[in-house]
């Protein structure tokens, strides 16, 4: 008996150690620069504002002039703008020269690679390699880019790298160019991170789960569909049967209801303990769906996860046998 008495206060000791030095934050962090890529909306949109109320000296990059002008409308004088397009290498090279010139000696001390799409998510013999290259080009190849890019400045600070994945890094559950380009992000993270560990530079990975924000919006995610669903020719609709659209949409439509996350602040916060805690997590699994779902399935056998997410093709198959 006394030993498990013994144990639970080993465990409970452990756990609030690891709590107490979970809470711990770096000083001195007001006036220190960061950089946001994808802040035209969404997670990014909502991080330049917030880090820029905190005190941060916000680099704010966005898509399009328009959401610049409306970032810019709302936040204060300290916080700047810039127009990129992480594809473009020209871009990216001319914003890292630009942030350089005005971080001088101080260097960065947060590079937050926010931007991304989401891309057709249907089956994978309805696309062509052009649904599949814009996904890994913006989610995957741009981030790595634009890191490569800024961490002269990131190692002169002994700053952060927070890359933004998706629980779709650790469990692909549909066709397209999305789950490949955040396998790439999760594999990039972890190499950055025991790479930059020498020269005191920290690098975390924020794995949201579906949260409520214009790239993951269900009603554009199943409009994609129908569009490349139209498209397809007969042979493809016959194999699937001409009902499958209207049964996978409204199968869809139930799951995103309960999975859907409303509170994207929750991904921000996870950002901001990314930046100012002394003691960052590798991971952020943030997300009600990740957390309970997704995360735990993903470690999971191969067998259980194909059990659970092949429903629809078993009912597929039956179809083909009668």
């Amino acid at each position: 008996m006394l030993f498990y008495v013994l144990l639970f206060l080993g465990i409970v000791s452990l756990w609030w150690h690891w709590k107490a030095r979970d809470r711990m934050k770096v000083t001195n962090l007001t006036g220190k620069y960061i950089f946001i890529t994808g802040c035209d909306t969404g997670f990014g949109n909502m991080a330049a504002k917030i880090f820029d109320k905190k005190g941060f000296r916000v680099f704010a990059s966005c898509l399009t002039e328009t959401g610049a002008k409306e970032l810019k409308a709302v936040t204060s004088n300290q916080l700047q703008t810039v127009l990129l397009d992480v594809r473009d290498s020209d871009n990216v090279k001319k914003v890292a020269a630009w942030i350089k010139a005005e971080v001088q000696s101080e260097g960065l001390w947060g590079l937050i690679n926010n931007a991304g799409i989401m891309g057709p998510s249907v089956p994978t013999d309805w696309l062509d390699i052009e649904h599949f290259r814009e996904p890994i080009e913006v989610n995957l190849i741009g981030l790595i880019n634009v890191t490569i890019n800024m961490l002269p400045l990131i190692k002169k600070a002994k700053g952060r790298v927070v890359n933004v994945s998706s629980v779709g890094g650790r469990l692909a559950f549909s066709g397209g160019g999305y789950f490949p380009s955040k396998f790439g992000v999760e594999g990039f993270n972890d190499s950055l991170r025991r790479d930059m560990a020498a020269f005191g530079v920290k690098v975390c990975c924020i794995q949201p789960g579906l949260f409520k924000t214009a790239l993951s919006n269900p009603a554009n995610v199943m409009k994609e569909k129908e569009v490349i669903w139209n498209k397809l020719s007969p042979d493809i609709k016959m194999q699937y049967g001409e009902d499958y659209f209207q049964k996978d949409t409204v199968k869809k439509q139930k799951l995103s209801k309960i999975c859907l996350n409303k509170d994207i602040s929750l991904v921000v916060h996870c950002m901001e303990h990314a930046l100012t805690s002394l003691h960052p997590r590798t991971h952020y699994v943030i997300g009600q769906d990740a957390k309970l779902f997704w995360n735990p399935l993903s470690r999971m056998p191969a067998v259980i996860q194909d059990f659970l997410l092949l429903q629809n093709r078993a009912e597929l198959a039956v179809s083909h046998a009668k």
